[in-house]
């Protein structure tokens, strides 16, 4: 998920409709409410950010030291609409990842994206993730100790899933990172029918569904160490409650605008 932040509507609303376009979810937030969400919003949704793209607003300075303490792995990009290296040294200094000039087109921003992860994850032959270990080299995943046989486009899944662990990921992503944007043969909806393969064999091996899904938000995988019988515990259902009622308030008083 990509988080917008900009103090002109027109421009949280454009970008939101091209990360949309792009198969990505976001949400739209006035430099006034970024704090707000912050202090409320439920773990699960922190997890899911893939980066913060801050626009105008006077206090974007003081923005990255209030995210990095709530989502360490999000990305911070900067918008600007005329760079000067003043601002850019200044933004750079208040630990921003990147500054881009605007027009920037949405899949600028997700290629800079998905470079960053690239990097963080070079290297990587294997991922152990509890009792799910996957390998990048083509082998099947060992899955409570054992390895299990998997098709080659299930096992892909899964090494997606785990590559973006504690991220919630659309099916649109899940089709682009196995069949390639190019593959207009093939109908998105089938990886709705390969998830659902994967889970029933990872449920009967496991004991427990290890993959989340929320409509229209996406697909994560719940790590051991996540689980809890099904049920969040009593702190996390009050966030996500706050979050909901902070959301249709919000909604509420710019309809009454």
């Amino acid at each position: 998920m990509f988080v917008i932040v900009d103090e002109r509507e027109i421009v949280t609303s454009g970008y939101a409709s091209a990360f949309e376009r792009e198969g990505y979810a976001s949400l739209e937030l006035h430099p006034s409410e970024v704090l707000d969400w912050l202090s409320i919003a439920p773990d699960s949704d922190l997890l899911a950010v893939e980066a913060f793209v801050i626009g105008a607003c006077a206090e974007r300075l003081s923005f990255p030291h209030n995210i990095r303490n709530k989502c360490r792995e999000a990305q911070i990009l900067a918008l600007e609409d005329k760079a000067t290296l003043e601002t850019t040294l200044e933004l750079f200094a208040a630990e921003v990842d990147d500054v881009l000039r605007k027009p920037v087109h949405v899949k600028e921003i997700l290629a800079r994206v998905g470079a960053h992860r690239r990097r963080k994850t070079s290297g990587q032959t294997a991922a152990d993730e509890g009792h799910i270990q996957v390998f990048f080299d083509g082998r099947d995943p060992m899955i409570a100790g054992e390895v299990m046989a998997l098709p080659r486009r299930e096992r892909r899944i899964l090494e997606y899933l785990v590559r973006n662990k504690g991220r919630r990921v659309t099916k649109t992503q899940i089709f682009n990172a196995v069949y390639g944007l190019m593959n207009d043969g093939v109908d998105e909806c089938v990886v709705e029918s390969h998830i659902s393969k994967l889970r029933k064999k990872m449920r009967q091996r496991l004991g427990y569904d290890p993959i989340e899904s929320t409509r229209y938000i996406g697909y994560m995988l719940k790590l051991p160490s996540m689980q809890d019988g099904n049920k969040r515990d009593a702190s996390e259902v009050v966030r996500a409650e706050a979050s909901a009622n902070w959301a249709l308030a919000n909604a509420t008083s710019k309809e009454l605008v």
